[in-house]
């Protein structure tokens, strides 16, 4: 007891076991360069390198304006650690063929992209500029926040880093006969920091300083780029310097005012709750220090659901202890009885918990789930030892004789049951996957709670039976219990009744044996399979996608729009919106939202009803899709999608694949079982394509590189000088006046350094010229692809969906497969599912062997057991009838069959044989020992064993009572194993308490008959 609740003080909290496949992406920029330039020159190099590692299981790379990300997600077995060294030797190795104009090197985190933050931070101001608050977060919170353990990245949505920007205006720049690439020059030449050494005299040294270095907007307006006629030319008569950020074509906004976002995403495998603590320890500190006018916000806060789901279950294992305790008394009929089982069976919990201390364990919604349904059947061999004894009692043996006879008769009798019920567990143990190392907890636990349960009961129980149990001619029962008493009295008399006609009639009874085995094989094939519960997490994330020539003021106003419709809604409490190519969105056209739903104690509907309500005001903005799914505790994949499955094809052609994924994508949509059916396809960006005139361009001495400079300068956010500062680097970004900028025909107007010759008198003279681009090439709108993405180097394109009402996911993927054959794929084309949807392909295929399996380990178990191969079939025959009622039940309030279903069914295995065990186990006994008949021996043993069968499964029925009822928090993911025992101990245990019986004589009829051949004396040979 006390090691239990040392080990449950000690216990860490998390919302599921930490299990996720080591994950790391690699982020690399290049700001102002298109998809393919970046998929060429960065991606490829990087991606050659990293598909070198070993133990990697998926490469992905998605190359988008201005950036790269490439992540990687190794075996479930390697070691993140170890590979996030692999991952940096591989950049290390790839630097030799990378841009030598990136501005930053490329980097890693060892962080799933598809992972919900854990944290996500809101930093606004009604007097500061954003630029100022992007300072204070990339110089103190990002920083700070970064060195707590367990934290993979900390995003600042929009790359919102400071900058000094310098607009230009060409025309201006054109009157001086100057050009971008001057400007850049002067800059560059002006704006620098290095060493200069230092004075060692005869007495003092002194370090060489020199203001060598501009800091200000203001300083850099003063510059002096050229000079022109005797007077300087300075930047300010060309254009301006002003304070502004890296990358302008990004916003973020938090309740419809403009805030810097940060996004703490965790490393895979760290705790959630421990993190977070840590991180908020680390803000009470770092808040005093932001500048005056800011405010700090939470904005989501993972642990928050976390804790409350922790806290229903912690209150649904409490009242399922209770109500197991009073059947208990209402059988048992005296609070002495009832206080044996009430010991053992939070004594079992409480064990339970110093166990899994040692073996690292978490107080989670998996672990408290399984000591819930695990109190149903805990306390079952303290039921059966009790009731043993206290028939004793009642036969006139004073308790402590009766408690050393019944632990002697019924001590093979809970081995047997623990052992073969720890059994059914060893398949769970094998589970493949993410899901299989989530539920190997599950299944640990619950053996080790079996495995207590059974010491306790064969040592603690007894020893109370015989101290705390009265005489039965001291017994004064009271009316309650005399009523209950004959109440039960007349339901065995009637079941002795009962079992006799059905033993008259053997034919009928095997009969509905064998339907209800056929019953349960046609159910399980024709039931809808699906993967996992959604879950109410209380926070929602939409992904809205414009068309793919919009703008980034259009992007602005129309998701500034759809926020401020979503964030009407009674049931949301905040509302942050990200726009812009960047960390967490892929294209210019894509945006993302994430609402934050106020707690469930302050809302009346769920998350579905909440999207189910706001569906139709996300259909009524214009020129906007929105994509919006319920973020779950659960994330396989590595793919941040506007739904919640995906299925990928690959070809090594990207023609071919340009041509076919669109037909694809159509014969999807067309599906009545998918809904949002999106793609990550975007070929129809709009491009301004330049054909440059090559020899006109070598006539006036304009070179590509003086061409490609002056388009980078002019539209590409040049980054072309750092300010170092004590604690952060400022870039220095050149660009025209945006004024100009957002009018193509300025790409006309643009002039680059040139040079003609002049012949006089024989003597050819050569003078530099700024050359308008108009005079060099033709400028054509074309269509270009907004982003690249390949998967294990190939070039893939992604279809993701969502489920139609009441479909399951098995459903979908048929209609995937039907759909892709009738369309006549090429062979050359691949496809693949990801994340949930792939989880849910291999889960599905190990479905049939799980459960086969199962019952393998059983009958080996029990024929062990009972040194018999006929009679460990007999206990067998009471899984189908389990079997169907789950499925029944499941069916009934319309849930698939999905893995937590299919956990529950599994363990109904464990359950309903025990019913067998102790009717097989007393005749058995009873035939070797008292030489009855085997139909004598089976009645006796029937009726006998009908109190503790029927104590029992009513206290593993209302174990799970609670697992149904409950409303709470992550109550989605407990209902499907509620429904699931319920339904196959209702049903169960109403066909068993016949068939078992009449089986158990169909099998030593066999057995006789088998020993009768066997023995049989052979004919002696004729002299």
């Amino acid at each position: 007891m006390l090691a239990g609740i040392y080990g449950y003080l000690r216990l860490p909290v998390s919302s599921l076991p930490e299990v996720d496949f080591p994950t790391i992406q690699v982020t690399t920029q290049l700001p102002g360069a298109s998809p393919d330039t970046i998929a060429v020159l960065v991606t490829a190099s990087l991606e050659r390198q990293l598909a070198q590692i070993s133990g990697l299981s998926e490469i992905v790379s998605v190359s988008g304006p201005g950036v790269s990300r490439i992540t990687l997600q190794f075996n479930l077995g390697r070691d993140i650690d170890d590979a996030a060294q692999d991952v940096q030797s591989a950049i290390n190795a790839a630097r030799g063929t990378l841009p030598s104009s990136l501005p930053y090197p490329p980097t890693y985190a060892k962080v799933n992209p598809a992972d919900p933050p854990i944290l996500t931070l809101a930093l606004t101001s009604d007097t500061l500029p954003v630029a100022r608050l992007s300072d204070a977060v990339d110089t103190l919170l990002a920083q700070r926040l970064a060195q707590v353990g367990g934290v993979g990245r900390v995003a600042v949505q929009g790359n919102m880093r400071p900058a000094v920007r310098l607009q230009v205006d060409p025309r201006r720049l054109a009157s001086y006969n100057l050009g971008l690439e001057d400007v850049r020059t002067a800059v560059v030449a002006a704006n620098v920091a290095g060493p200069k050494g230092s004075v060692d005299g005869p007495q003092q040294a002194s370090a060489v300083m020199a203001n060598d270095q501009l800091t200000t907007p203001a300083a850099f307006a003063n510059l002096i780029i050229a000079w022109r006629g005797g007077a300087p030319v300075r930047l300010s008569d060309v254009g301006t310097a002003v304070e502004g950020l890296e990358n302008t074509l990004t916003g973020a906004w938090y309740n419809g005012r403009p805030a810097v976002l940060v996004d703490v995403q965790r490393q895979p495998g760290a705790n959630i709750v421990a993190t977070v603590a840590a991180l908020r320890a680390q803000l009470q500190s770092l808040e005093r220090a932001l500048p005056a006018g800011t405010q700090l916000s939470i904005v989501a806060d993972r642990t928050e659901m976390i804790r409350a789901s922790v806290a229903e279950v912690q209150m649904t294992l409490v009242i399922a202890v209770v109500l197991v305790v009073l059947v208990i008394f209402l059988f048992l009929r005296t609070a002495r009885a009832t206080i044996v089982p009430g010991v053992a069976l939070p004594l079992s919990i409480v064990g339970t918990f110093g166990v899994m201390a040692l073996l690292g364990y978490t107080i989670d919604n998996l672990s408290l789930m399984a000591l819930v349904i695990a109190t149903g059947f805990i306390v079952d061999d303290a039921i059966v030892m009790i009731e043993n004894v206290v028939r004793l009692v009642e036969k006139g043996l004073p308790p402590l004789q009766a408690a050393f006879e019944g632990a002697r008769q019924i001590g093979f009798t809970i081995v047997s049951l623990t052992v073969s019920l720890i059994a059914v567990f060893i398949p769970l143990l094998f589970m493949e996957g993410v899901v299989g190392r989530l539920f190997r907890e599950f299944a640990v636990v619950l053996a080790i709670s079996v495995l207590v349960s059974m010491v306790v009961s064969l040592t603690l129980t007894p020893m109370m039976c015989g101290y705390l149990l009265r005489p039965a001619s001291e017994e004064r029962p009271g009316l309650i219990n005399r009523t209950f008493e004959a109440a039960f009295e007349a339901l065995r008399r009637a079941y002795a009744r009962s079992l006799g006609w059905a033993l008259r009639r053997e034919g009928l009874m095997l009969v509905i044996a064998t339907l209800t085995l056929g019953g349960t094989v046609w159910l399980y094939i024709a039931m809808p399979k699906g993967f996992l519960p959604l879950q109410d997490t209380g926070i929602i994330a939409i992904t809205t996608e414009a068309p793919q020539d919009v703008s980034f003021q259009r992007m602005s106003a129309l998701q500034r729009g759809l926020a401020e419709i979503v964030g009407r809604d009674p049931a949301v409490a905040a509302v942050t919106s990200v726009v812009g190519a960047g960390t967490i969105n892929q294209a210019q056209n894509a945006g993302r939202l994430t609402v934050v739903l106020r707690p469930r104690g302050e809302r009346q509907d769920d998350t579905q009803a909440v999207l189910d309500r706001l569906a139709p005001q996300l259909a009524t903005l214009p020129g906007l899709v929105a994509y919006p799914q319920p973020v779950q505790d659960i994330q396989i994949g590595t793919r941040a999608s506007s739904t919640q499955y995906q299925y990928t094809v690959m070809d090594s052609s990207t023609t071919e694949l340009a041509t076919w994924a669109p037909r694809l994508l159509d014969a999807l949509r067309a599906l009545p079982e998918l809904r949002d059916v999106g793609t990550d396809q975007r070929e129809d960006g709009l491009r301004l394509a330049l054909d440059i005139d090559r020899g006109r361009a070598a006539r006036l001495g304009v070179t590509m590189q003086s061409i490609d400079d002056a388009l980078y300068s002019a539209f590409g956010q040049r980054q072309i000088s750092t300010i170092y500062g004590q604690s952060n680097q400022y870039r220095v970004v050149l660009e025209i006046d945006p004024a100009i900028a957002n009018d193509p025909a300025a790409i006309g107007q643009l002039r680059v350094p040139g040079s003609t010759a002049v012949t006089t008198n024989g003597t050819t003279t050569t003078t530099s010229a700024q050359v308008p681009l108009a005079e060099l090439a033709t400028i054509t709108r074309v269509p270009g692809p907004l982003t690249v993405t390949r998967q294990d180097q190939f070039p893939a394109v992604t279809l993701s969906f969502n489920l139609a009402p009441g479909v399951a996911l098995g459903e979908a993927v048929a209609a995937i497969a039907r759909a892709q054959q009738q369309l006549g794929l090429p062979e050359t084309i691949v496809g693949s599912y990801g994340g949930d949807a792939a989880e849910f392909m291999r889960s599905l295929a190990g479905q049939g062997w799980l459960i086969l399996a199962a019952i393998i380990v059983i009958y080996i178990v029990l024929g062990v057991l009972y040194e018999s191969v006929i009679h460990p079939i007999t206990i067998l025959s009471t899984l189908p009838s389990a079997g169907i009622g789950a499925l029944l039940a499941l069916e009934m309030f319309g849930l698939d069959l999905n893995v937590v279903g299919l956990i529950g069914i599994v363990l109904l295995m464990g359950i309903v044989k025990k019913n067998a065990i102790m009717m097989i186990d007393f005749a058995i006994e009873a035939q070797r020992e008292h030489g009855m008949t085997p139909r004598e021996a089976i009645t006796e043993a029937s009726i006998l064993r009908f109190r503790p069968i029927m104590m029992t499964t009513m206290a593993a029925l209302l174990g799970a009572v609670p697992l149904v009822i409950g409303r709470g928090a992550g109550s989605e993911l407990r209902l499907p194993l509620g429904i699931s025992v319920i339904g196959g101990l209702l049903l169960s245990q109403v066909i068993t308490l016949y068939t078992t019986p009449v089986i158990y004589l169909a099998m030593e009829d066999l057995r006789a008959r088998v020993a009768a051949l066997v023995h049989r004396p052979r004919a002696q040979p004729a002299e």
